[in-house]
């Protein structure tokens, strides 16, 4: 990236509207003055790996849950580092792929966490090649269909999404009602995000909007200052130690150090998203 704000590609249903100013950590009593948006899908989406997705994931459904809402973490992932993070292995006479070819309802596979009002839907190996198992299976609609049915019992739903630019992803686009696209600061990146906002673009005018968030940015860093100053409306997660303790202690953030500035940071970002989501369930409504 570059301090120049002509370098950066436009961001698809994006206005800078969903930063909010800094405030308390969600508290774990349900909110009674946020907006409560039922059945909304959140995918965590880039085509560059390495970037926090998974991170990005697991802590935003845990401050969907802390804020009273029934929450669903959807590991997309074959690597199934969603599941890790909270400590929950996949059940291997259970395979994720069963439930995209209507052998078994999702309902079967989800799992519980240690936090009230959060359950995970965990991938696994057999969702590897999940890109040819809908390719054959020719349903365009059949992960926004599963999605649909799991909204009927979640107020929120997470997707964690594999790097990948194919015909998952696609359908991963007509699912989402908010696309969240973690961004570190660098050259690569900005390249990873033109190219997803061609894909959630090229499915016609109903594309979700995109959200373009700050990762691992250390301002000690004068590539992630210029970064930081080149886009001072998108939200930011910053680099710490904290973030990294998230997969070795099987924790969110906001449980292991609730007053540290990442955990603050998810929670601010999680606050913008539900008011997003409510503005678009509404509208749709």
């Amino acid at each position: 990236m570059t301090g120049k704000k002509s370098k950066l590609p436009r961001i698809a249903g994006y206005s800078g509207g969903l930063v909010v100013k800094a405030g308390p950590l969600v508290d774990s009593k349900p909110a009674t003055d946020e907006p409560v948006a039922s059945g909304g899908i959140v995918a965590i989406y880039s085509v560059k790996g390495g970037v926090g997705k998974t991170t990005f994931a697991a802590n935003l459904a845990w401050c969907s849950a802390q804020a009273g809402r029934r929450t669903l973490l959807w590991d997309l992932d074959a690597a199934g580092g969603a599941g890790f993070l909270y400590g929950i292995e996949p059940e291997a006479d259970h395979p994720a792929s069963d439930m995209f070819a209507r052998l078994r309802s999702p309902k079967r596979l989800i799992r519980s966490t240690a936090w009230d009002g959060l359950d995970i839907l965990p991938a696994d190996e057999s969702i590897r090649a999940l890109d040819s198992q809908l390719l054959r299976l020719g349903k365009r609609r059949r992960v926004a269909k599963l999605a649909e049915e799991l909204a009927a019992s979640y107020d929120t739903i997470v997707l964690d999404c594999p790097p990948v630019l194919n015909e998952l992803s696609a359908q991963i686009m007509r699912a989402a009602d908010l696309v969240i696209v973690p961004l570190p600061p660098s050259p690569l990146s900005a390249r990873a995000l033109d190219l997803v906002r061609r894909e959630v673009a090229g499915d016609g005018r109903n594309h979700p909007p995109i959200l373009p968030v700050l990762s691992m940015l250390d301002l000690r860093r004068a590539l992630h200052r210029e970064a930081r100053d080149a886009q001072p409306s998108w939200p930011a997660i910053p680099y710490a130690s904290v973030v990294e303790q998230c997969a070795v202690r099987h924790l969110p953030a906001g449980a292991l150090a609730p007053q540290s500035p990442a955990a603050l940071a998810f929670a601010r970002l999680w606050s913008a998203i539900a008011a997003k989501l409510e503005e678009r369930i509404g509208a749709r409504a």
